[in-house]
């Protein structure tokens, strides 16, 4: 069985493809969308979901979240004297959504199609398929999140030429892909993005005003102190998701026994986030530039990514375009839909008409040049690109060089991928070290660099030096070096042992989490009627009756629910 999986940043979810459709696979809490959230307790063991989240507010320092936005870095968080990198954290959200589908198939899951921004760049998409292997599962393919959301509108199945944008903003990051669909093929004609923008920015947003009515003291604390600044970025999550349904909101927060508030309209938080929204409208206009079309030859604009959900968000695409986006597909939900199409398509499902997708790379690859000045001096450490970004893929690209000096020995070839002049705000891939003869003549020595790149992210580097007749390759099969195989096992070993709750469990913690912050979050009266309920919940709990918990689980929720307004999930 091949399943789906959309790692999202803020959320992730499963999917499968079943009698002729895709669903999704709800988690052991019964939800299909899973907190990309990961917290070690004081006895060591690790909660990954909705109990992980619920204590990001009360255990700051042993809570990981939006641990998406460092694949790829050697970025480290420890929690509790744990070390984790960002690929061992998405390797526990990838295991638990793999353990909830075989609880839901009552098979072993072994396979799997990962989504990824599709501006992630080849470190990241790398650690991606790393963290899926640590979760013990094959990654059988990437496969980016606009052209996954594609499929779950059903795009493929439109009988007529056709041209969507997908406009995908998540939690931790924006991406725009133009794709085009004729004769039964999918391409991406461009993607797009910014993997440093999403919902958690806009949360930043009203973090600020709020802070700035608290006064300096409280703000200057927020930065110091994760505790605080954990209070205030939840205050700011609930304030933006009810601003998706109501013109203002209260956000209001307790610290050391007072109750700090501000009231918050739609639009003034639509003139706060004005810097954010101008950022959105870049990638858009270097999609449109980059495939060579005009709006009005598109025939959707798609919205998917749960930050589409804001208001001021679909106002400035609907001001973009001049029409209103389709959102009717739920935007949470679409990537994974998606993810299990792509699975289903893997698997050669009868019920699935065959489909072609192609895909785009979404940086330029090239290598590091050196050039002459007119004044005859020399600049070195300039790029030059071999593969455009946005070219289909697979593709294969030639470019002739020759060396810089008559007297060079070798060639040090070093791999970039990025779009910036200068290969020091690239990203290096790799490098090799070429052996160059005596010109016969006395002058420089030419040579051929070919690349070649296939939709998994595989980069193959041949090099060609005529007069010599030496040819090299370098496989790029990661950002770094490959990983030692022996410590990679080891690894994925020290993951598997980690101490988990059972499953059983998983929803006591959760909801007492969740009580435990309101406890901390409210003051006088309303904070002995929270403890009073912890005790009953608890009382419950140690009469360990499976019925009784499960039905305590639920009058609790509903209880924090009238207290606080609806859980996150």
């Amino acid at each position: 069985m091949i399943i789906g999986i959309d790692l999202g940043t803020t959320n992730s979810a499963c999917a499968i493809w079943r009698d002729g459709a895709a669903v999704l696979v709800p988690n052991r809490l019964g939800q299909v969308l899973t907190p990309s959230a990961v917290s070690v307790d004081e006895s060591g063991a690790v909660l990954v979901g909705l109990a992980a989240r619920e204590r990001q507010v009360s255990h700051p320092l042993a809570t990981a979240t939006a641990f998406k936005r460092y694949m790829g870095t050697r970025h480290e968080v420890t929690l509790s004297g744990m070390a984790f990198s960002p690929e061992d954290l998405s390797a526990l959200v990838l295991r638990s959504l793999k353990e909830d589908a075989e609880a839901f198939l009552g098979e072993a899951v072994t396979e799997a199609v990962i989504t990824v921004p599709a501006y992630f760049n080849d470190r990241q998409r790398k650690a991606t398929k790393r963290a899926g292997e640590l979760a013990g599962l094959s990654v059988e393919r990437l496969i980016n999140e606009p052209t996954a959301a594609a499929l779950a509108y059903g795009i493929e199945r439109r009988g007529d030429e056709s041209r969507f944008l997908i406009f995908d903003l998540g939690g931790g990051t924006f991406d725009v892909s133009v794709l085009e669909l004729f004769e039964g093929v999918i391409e991406v004609r461009a993607s797009t993005g910014d993997n440093r923008l999403g919902g958690e920015d806009f949360n930043a947003v009203l973090m600020a005003m709020m802070l700035d009515a608290m006064g300096p003291a409280l703000a200057a604390a927020a930065r110091t102190d994760p505790a605080l600044h954990e209070r205030v970025r939840e205050a700011a999550e609930r304030a933006r998701r009810g601003l998706s349904g109501a013109s203002e909101v209260v956000m209001r927060l307790v610290w050391r026994e007072v109750e700090h508030s501000i009231t918050v309209s739609a639009e003034g938080f639509e003139a706060a986030c004005a810097g954010l929204l101008a950022r959105l409208r870049e990638p858009v206009v270097r999609g449109m530039r980059d495939s060579n079309l005009r709006p009005e030859a598109l025939s959707e604009i798609i919205l998917i990514g749960g930050a589409t959900r804001m208001p001021v968000v679909r106002r400035a695409v609907a001001k973009m375009f001049g029409r209103f986006p389709n959102s009717s597909v739920n935007p949470d939900e679409a990537v994974a839909l998606g993810a299990a199409v792509q699975a289903g398509l893997k698997a050669r499902d009868a019920a699935l008409r065959e489909v072609v997708l192609t895909d785009v790379a979404p940086f330029s690859l090239g290598i590091e040049i050196s050039e002459r000045r007119p004044d005859g001096s020399e600049e070195a450490g300039l790029f030059s690109p071999i593969i455009e970004r946005n070219t289909v893929i697979p593709a294969s690209r030639v470019q002739g060089y020759q060396t810089t000096h008559p007297q060079q020995r070798h060639v040090d070839l070093k791999v970039y991928q990025g779009e910036a002049r200068r290969v020091i705000d690239n990203v290096e891939l790799g490098s090799m070290r070429i052996p160059v003869p005596p010109s016969r003549d006395g002058g420089l020595v030419p040579f051929e660099c070919r690349f070649s790149y296939d939709i998994n992210g595989l980069l193959e580097v041949d090099v060609d030096v005529p007069l010599s007749g030496y040819r090299g390759t370098l496989t790029i099969v990661d950002g770094e070096e490959a990983p030692d195989p022996a410590a990679f096992a080891e690894r994925r070993a020290a993951l598997a042992a980690l101490k988990t709750h059972p499953r059983e469990s998983e929803a006591v913690r959760a909801v007492l989490a969740r009580a435990e912050r309101c406890y901390e979050s409210a003051l006088g009266d309303a904070r002995g009627w929270v403890n009073g309920l912890i005790g009953q919940f608890q009382g419950v709990v140690e009469r360990q009756e499976p019925r009784a918990i499960e039905a305590a689980i639920a009058d609790l929720n509903r209880a924090l629910d009238e207290f606080e307004g609806d859980a996150f999930l």
